[in-house]
């Protein structure tokens, strides 16, 4: 059976679907697993071993993408994250077995329409994704393996990356930016107090990661600290080579954003922060990878200068079980 799943928006919300492709591909390895993502998801669908082929939706209109799908030969589809758009391009590629979750008008052009509630928060994201799986086949098991995305030559990228920057101890990341769809996060000089935590312990290697698009960014996190023995890094290469980076770090402290869902699902412990909202929470965006603490960013100025506080110790104390 080729089998479509869809989810075409940011790279934290794809790193949330995985777990559903690796199921449906693993249920049957004869199954054929397409993933229809964004042009910036591409490279990683394409290094996972249990996607098949990848359709890139570049934004082009609905009948171009239609054209698109029903190249693809799509027995069954299972759209993660609809709009009308997706949803209506589907229909006209004639795909037989159309799955959605129960919302907004686009479901009206699905088969099969899976009631959820996810501003219930009543699972995780990616649980929600697993669940739609059971949808088309029923018995599936819904277990996959952590971290999910293991990298043969991930070694061979952190020798050299180690070698540029004459890096000799275990490495502890900090990721400052904004992203996605993260509603909280300290603020850069808090960031700096959390960096040099770390910074103090000789026996570790410190790294603050910033993305392509974060110059300004790199550049006041540069100013800030001064003379210092932390390396800012800069990603400019993609996807999946930063993720084969990462999972060599120790810890990666950041957001609720992208590069923590990638983080975690290649297996590198996080401390993360969320917005202390339902739909911002740790319960709804919780990653795919074990060994994860999660701290809800309070709204009001007292409760967030405890949980800093509280981060701060917490950092201390793992800082002192990593090395």
């Amino acid at each position: 059976m080729n089998i479509m799943v869809v989810r075409n928006d940011k790279l934290g919300d794809f790193i949330t679907a995985l777990p559903t492709l690796y199921v449906l591909k693993h249920h049957n390895p004869q199954n054929r697993i397409i993933a229809l993502v964004a042009p910036l998801n591409r490279k990683l669908a394409e290094a996972c071993d249990f996607i098949d082929e990848v359709i890139v939706d570049s934004g082009e209109d609905i009948l171009e993408l239609a054209f698109k799908i029903k190249q693809a030969q799509i027995n069954a589809s299972i759209t993660l994250f609809s709009n009308t758009r997706v949803a209506l391009a589907q229909w006209i590629a004639r795909i037989p077995i159309r799955i959605a979750p129960a919302t907004k008008i686009a479901q009206i052009f699905y088969n099969r329409r899976i009631t959820q509630r996810r501003s219930e928060v009543k699972m995780a994201e990616f649980e929600y994704n697993l669940q739609l799986a059971r949808a088309l086949f029923p018995d599936i098991s819904l277990e996959f393996p952590k971290p999910l995305l293991p990298f043969k030559d991930a070694d061979e990228v952190y020798r050299a990356f180690c070698t540029e920057y004459e890096i000799s101890k275990n490495v502890i990341a900090f990721h400052p930016g904004f992203g996605g769809s993260s509603d909280a996060n300290w603020t850069l000089n808090e960031y700096i107090e959390l960096v040099r935590l770390a910074e103090a312990d000789e026996r570790l290697d410190v790294v603050m990661t910033f993305g392509p698009d974060e110059e300004k960014l790199y550049e006041e996190a540069k100013t800030l600290l001064g003379e210092s023995r932390v390396i800012l890094y800069r990603s400019v290469g993609s996807v999946v080579d930063f993720a084969k980076l990462l999972s060599s770090f120790k810890l990666f402290i950041s957001t609720s954003t992208g590069t923590y869902h990638l983080a975690s699902a290649v297996g590198c412990e996080t401390f993360t922060f969320f917005a202390d909202t339902l739909f911002a929470s740790s319960a709804r965006w919780k990653s795919i990878g074990e060994k994860q603490r999660h701290y809800m960013i309070p709204l009001n100025p007292e409760g967030r200068a405890v949980m800093f506080e509280k981060v701060k110790q917490e950092l201390k104390n793992r800082l002192l079980e990593l090395v």
